[in-house]
């Protein structure tokens, strides 16, 4: 027992009195590292899939939606969870971290089975309505069913690695996902050419690494090495502790869910111009995931200082950090961007070598790379209100980028543009989403001095 307690109280003289770049940048590292595995999965098989044929290739931008899918609940139920046990952890409520830590983990187990086995029943309809065509649907069938399968194993992972995040072990939470993301790129070529089995040879590379990186994650918590356990006696009996994590966690679902109903819609758009124009978006929005990534792992760096900072009533570093936040990741996206913008043709067709497919994605490719500069506002918005329980106002911006601004624009300008208007619709929704987060942003960040005011009067915060 004294040995927990001496490990819960470095842990917190850690998250509160370390130099804030040093501490964002240490957490966001092994973050961004995370983060950018889990899209190396999906550009693996972009990659190799894209060798076999163009409708191929277009099968993994429809079964993209799915995993997000899947990806929006484990992350609802993973960054909602983790943003409580991390502010319980500042308060010093360990034993609620648990109760948080094991609802999460085992309420995503549970969604991920039924997903599974709802999915591969509704197979052939699911991926009818994902967007794919009659020659996408065979690759999209088999690929599918792979990830269907690892569905409840990658979940509960997604859970695990932000609770880890939450509780600043990033480096942990980076050790099961790289591990995982090598073993699908070593797979991918093994299953797909060597066994011969084609695009459900992605899938099962996919579903392999995806559970071996879960057992790497649960021996984490197994070995101790978490403040925060997992046991089926941890679960809450308590509705208010689900909703809890619901409520905080929905700003994940809205961004990941929307990103999965966008995916769809943009597929849909696509499919009239045939298997080119889907698998050209569908290349294009995996390099950009990749892309996002890395603002995304910068600004999950910073969600556990956000949350323990604020736990504590440090509001100047949640500030202060927020800002280094931005910066950093504005540096970063703009060196990424620029890079992407002068080789823009070379990755296009380093996924699939074909005029057709290079010739739409390369306009959306390139005003893709403008827009990208402006993720590192929305997506620390994003996470700062998320971190802190604001979870009206994380939501909402959540919902801006993929749902607000994206599914008006991309009912709307397909039909006024054409093709252009399906490559174009993200880059519009990106600015307009700026546009809205931007005075969310600077009236927070004043409230936060508000507040720091008023603790260091000797009062409490409003």
């Amino acid at each position: 027992m004294a040995a927990e307690q001496t490990q819960q109280q470095a842990q917190f003289d850690k998250m509160t009195k370390t130099p804030i770049p040093r501490l964002v940048l240490g957490l966001a590292v092994p973050t961004i590292l995370s983060m950018l595995i889990t899209s190396i999965y999906n550009l693996a098989d972009t990659f190799f899939v894209g060798q076999i044929s163009t409708s191929a290739s277009g099968a993994v931008g429809v079964v993209s939606s799915l995993m997000a899918v899947i990806q929006a609940i484990g992350f609802m139920l993973g960054h909602g969870s983790g943003s409580i046990i991390s502010r319980s952890l500042g308060s010093g409520d360990a034993p609620a971290a648990s109760r948080f830590a094991s609802t999460s983990f085992f309420t995503a187990i549970g969604a991920g089975a039924a997903l599974g086995v709802f999915g591969i029943a509704g197979l052939t309809p699911l991926m009818r309505l994902l967007g794919s065509t009659e020659t996408i649907l065979p690759h999209a069938r088999d690929y599918a069913f792979y990830i269907l399968l690892a569905a409840p194993f990658m979940m509960s992972s997604l859970v695990m690695n932000n609770i880890l995040r939450y509780e600043g072990k990033a480096s942990f939470a980076m050790i099961g996902l790289v591990t995982g993301g090598v073993l699908n790129m070593v797979l991918d070529p093994v299953f797909i050419f060597g066994l011969g089995m084609g695009t459900g040879g992605a899938g099962l590379a996919t579903g392999l690494s995806q559970i071996v990186g879960f057992c790497i994650l649960l021996s984490m918590y197994l070995r101790g090495k978490t403040v925060s356990k997992l046991s089926i006696r941890n679960y809450t009996r308590s509705g208010r502790d689900i909703m809890a994590i619901l409520t905080i966690g929905l700003p994940s679902f809205g961004r990941q869910g929307l990103a999965s109903f966008a995916s769809m819609m943009l597929n849909v758009a696509a499919r009239s111009y045939g298997d080119a124009a889907v698998a050209a978006m569908s290349i294009v929005s995996r390099i950009f995931q990749f892309l996002q990534s890395v603002a995304l792992g910068v600004g999950q760096g910073f969600q556990p200082v956000a949350s323990y900072n604020y736990g504590a009533y440090k509001f100047h570093r949640v500030r202060s950090a927020c800002l280094f936040t931005i910066g950093a990741s504005f540096v970063l996206m703009t060196l990424l961007a620029g890079v992407c913008l002068v080789n823009g043709e070379a990755l296009v067709r380093l996924f699939r070598d074909d005029d057709a497919v290079t010739a739409v994605a390369l306009p959306a490719f390139q005003w893709q790379c403008i827009a990208t500069v402006l993720q590192p506002v929305l997506v620390c918005g994003n996470m700062l209100f998320q971190s802190v329980g604001k979870a009206g106002r994380a939501t909402f911006l959540s919902c801006c980028r993929q749902g607000i601004c994206f599914i008006p624009l991309i009912l709307v300008l397909p039909n006024v543009w054409g093709l252009a208007g399906v490559q174009y619709c993200q880059p519009i929704a990106d600015v307009l989403s700026f546009v809205v987060a931007v005075p969310f942003m600077a009236q927070f960040l004043a409230e936060l001095d508000r507040m720091d005011a008023r603790v260091r009067a000797g009062q409490q915060p409003e």
